[in-house]
């Protein structure tokens, strides 16, 4: 039996952090992963240079039960102190959009930065490495039977991650445990993912493959309403982009999309504007607003002839074509799931868990810490933050931890 002041099971960006910061700060840190390659979620982010953060930051770019609940945390540990530690090591990054900063080289870098804090902090990394089973003990503490030897620990952090990416050892391991330790768990769902449609609605789209452009795509109505103005990709099963892996994060089932085709236009008015003083087939004059695969799909499906000179058409209908691209309303049937999904939605909830330590209301000792809890963050380096304040929280509360914890709560 081997004895540790915390064990961490987790291996990824918040499991790697709050090592690292809990053993800078005194305390002997075993830290536990059962996929063979390290943080390999890091390693494929952001096209393989990991979209680490995001400049500005706050409440409002995440998704919770409780969308209050991050705040403490990500106002005590902010972008501008994960850019420190970034530029202490000595990495060279970029801003790409709206905020996102990447590692000019690789996502590497970032897990090199990581296990080097590890380093510093004395911690013990066993990987691959299962754990069979966790118990709080009678006493205070935990027990843990792993491939590799029981241990015993009075703090116990999860930082098993969520569900997405199956294919690189996601787990829903932390979930089963919260549940089994009797904590409500949020159900989860795919986030940030590609959405596709029937074969019928999108037979008319399929052919789009490949085809990007700026959009504005919204779901809900009222003060429900959410919209984001970002790139909208088209595959030959739905759409992605930017702006579909956001909204889909927001969205529920049966809630049809709303997307404005060119954001910032008025191309009602500008087809009629254009029949005064044209002679361009309504094709060429509506491909100079629109790509043109786009365009000729658009009035293929509204049933109208390209080839029509502009001023023999109808105002109304030049009104009503230049409508539809503004008011495109469609029916996901379904996403991509969970091989294609960045994140997850859902997981512990946060009424289970202090919002300063991240420690469980219902089993002292035992803290839930990244995409495991009910937080969810937009695209974009947010989810990152959350990893690392989460994590920096965590570590904070393992340093300050005096005495054993004590017996498990009785459920309320």
């Amino acid at each position: 039996m081997q004895d540790f002041d915390a064990v961490v099971v987790g291996a990824g960006a918040a499991g790697l952090f709050c090592a690292g910061r809990a053993g800078q700060r005194g305390r002997r840190v075993l830290l536990i992963d059962h996929a063979p390659r390290i943080a390999e979620k890091i390693r494929i982010s952001g096209g393989g240079r990991c979209n680490f953060t995001n400049r500005e930051v706050g409440p409002a770019n995440f998704l919770s039960e409780n969308p209050a609940f991050c705040r403490s945390a990500l106002a005590r540990y902010t972008p501008q102190d994960f850019i420190r530690l970034v530029q202490r090591h000595g990495i060279a990054f970029h801003e790409k959009h709206k905020g996102q900063l990447f590692c000019d080289g690789s996502s590497e870098q970032i897990i090199r930065m990581l296990l080097a804090e590890c380093e510093v902090g004395g911690v013990t990394r066993w990987q691959p490495c299962t754990v069979a089973d966790l118990r709080p003990l009678p006493g205070g503490g935990f027990e843990l039977d792993t491939s590799q030897g029981p241990v015993r620990a009075p703090r116990v952090v999860v930082a098993t991650g969520g569900l997405p990416v199956p294919k690189i050892g996601a787990s829903d391991w932390g979930l089963r445990l919260a549940a089994r330790l009797g904590h409500a768990v949020v159900a989860p769902r795919p986030a940030l993912v590609p959405l596709t449609f029937d074969a019928d609605t999108w037979a008319p789209f399929a052919a789009l493959a490949g085809l990007s452009l700026p959009v504005e795509v919204g779901v809900g109505s009222g003060k429900a309403r959410v919209r984001f103005l970002e790139d909208l990709l088209f595959t030959h099963r739905g759409l992605s982009g930017p702006a579909i892996l956001q909204i889909s994060s927001h969205r529920t089932d049966g809630q049809p999309l709303r997307i404005d085709l060119a954001p910032g236009q008025r191309l009602d008015e500008a087809l009629v504007a254009a029949k005064a003083a044209s002679r361009r087939q309504l094709g060429n004059e509506f491909a100079a607003r629109l790509p043109q695969r786009l365009a000729a799909a658009w009035l293929e499906r509204a049933g109208l002839d390209a080839a029509r000179p502009l001023p023999d058409c109808r105002d109304a209908d030049l009104q009503r074509l230049g409508r539809s691209v503004h008011e495109w309303q469609l029916l996901p049937s379904g996403d991509e799931g969970w091989r294609k999904a960045e994140v997850m939605r859902g997981g512990v909830s946060t009424r289970e868990l202090s919002s300063q330590t991240l420690e469980s209301r219902r089993v002292p000792g035992l803290h839930f810490i990244g995409e495991v809890v009910d937080v969810t963050g937009w695209l974009g380096g947010y989810n990152f933050q959350w990893a690392w304040a989460s994590a920096a929280a965590c570590a904070e509360a393992l340093a300050a931890a005096e005495a054993q914890p004590g017996q498990i709560l009785a459920s309320p």
